[in-house]
Formats: structure tokens, C-alpha cells, sequence
């Protein structure tokens, strides 16, 4: 089994697309994708509500995703073609608590594709790419502990001044950049870069 973890600086950049193409675009692979999502305090895990549970009592939740109209990310999924579609939903760091649960959910999957920065705190993925909106100022501090892990960055737009400060992009200055124009997030290049790397990745073993 094959993890691809697809991360980004903010909310809106795209992941969630790059995700969806990457199925689309290679389905011989035979997608388990997963989206994970922290809620900050006052939210249900279990349901994405305000509420005043317990901690303890609603601090983490995973559902497979059935629905095929394509209104929610993880029905955009199947709809790509995912063979199984996963949501996590944890209280802000608190995914550790998810993880075991996840990992057992994802038994026996044949390659599987993470949205989420943050996961890589808990496990080593084949391959790791972020993506980069420059005109987007947010830059999230798991997307900045990371950086170095990527293997490749998805870059919206052409060359243009960053909207975020103080943030160096030295750490990923050696790695493949793939230049994106929204709507279309996954390019051939991004999707034969995926695929040589899995491919090699089953030679080696």
C-alpha cells in the first residue's frame, strides 16, 4: 500500500481538487482517499456542530462516505473514482487519538490519498506534495513545519510576488514545481510525476 499526502498553506488552495484530479487521473490505483479535518473549540467531531459535549466524549469521529451527488469533498472523491472515501474529524490537536482507528480503517486498501498537513506528524508517507497559492496570505504553521517534507509543490499562477511574510520557500528550492491555472488542478506533468514515483516505489520493494 501506497500513502500520498496531499498538504496546503491555507484553506482554498486546492487541495481537495488535486486530491479529486489525482483519482480521476490515475485510476489504476485504486484510490482510498481521506480528508481530515480539525475543528477549533466549541465543534463537534462527531457531526461538525457547535455543542458543549465532553471533551472526551466527541473528540474524534471517522464516517465513510456514501453520498455520490458530489455537494460534500469526500463525495467529490467518489465521484472522481475513489474506491472508498474516509472523513476525520478531530478537536484541534487531537488527531493522535484518531490515528489508531484510521489506520485500521485503511487495512487492506491498495494505495490511499490523505488531504491534510498535519498526518505527517503521525506517519511517513511515499510522497508528500503541497500546494502553494501565492496570492493567499494565510500560511498555516503545519504547513510550515512541513515544507521540507515535499516532494514536489503545486504552485498556483505564474511568477508573482507571495502574499505571505516571513515565510521562506528555501526548503522545497531543489523540489519539481508544477505551475497550476484553476479549474484544472492535476496537469499530465503532476499526474505522470505520481504515478513514475509509485511505480518505483513498487520496484524497489
Amino acid at each position: 500500500m501506497a500513502i500520498v499526502v496531499i498538504g496546503g498553506h491555507s484553506r482554498s488552495v486546492g487541495k481537495t481538487s488535486v486530491v479529486a484530479g489525482l483519482i480521476a487521473a490515475l485510476p489504476e490505483f485504486h484510490w482510498t482517499a481521506v480528508k481530515i479535518t480539525q475543528y477549533g473549540h466549541g465543534i463537534c467531531s462527531a457531526n461538525g456542530e457547535a455543542c458543549d459535549c465532553a471533551t472526551g466524549d466527541h473528540s474524534w469521529a471517522i464516517s465513510e462516505e456514501r453520498d455520490r451527488s458530489g455537494e460534500s469533498d469526500t463525495s467529490r472523491f467518489l465521484v472522481a473514482g475513489a474506491v472508498k472515501a474516509l472523513w476525520v474529524r478531530t478537536e484541534q490537536g487531537r488527531l493522535a487519538e484518531a490515528m489508531p482507528a484510521l489506520r485500521q480503517r485503511l487495512e487492506g486498501a491498495r494505495n490511499v490519498l490523505i488531504e491534510s498537513n498535519s498526518v505527517l506528524k503521525f506517519l511517513r508517507p511515499d510522497l508528500y506534495l503541497t500546494v502553494l497559492d501565492p496570492s493567499t496570505a494565510d500560511f498555516k504553521n503545519s504547513a510550515r513545519e512541513f515544507l521540507d517534507r515535499a516532494d514536489a509543490v503545486i504552485l498556483h499562477g505564474a511568477r508573482q510576488n507571495a502574499a505571505w511574510q516571513a515565510v521562506s520557500l528555501k526548503p522545497v528550492a531543489e523540489r519539481p514545481v508544477f505551475r497550476i491555472s484553476p479549474p484544472n488542478y492535476v496537469t499530465a506533468e503532476i499526474a505522470e510525476f505520481v504515478r513514475a514515483a509509485l511505480r518505483a516505489r513498487v520496484v524497489q520493494e
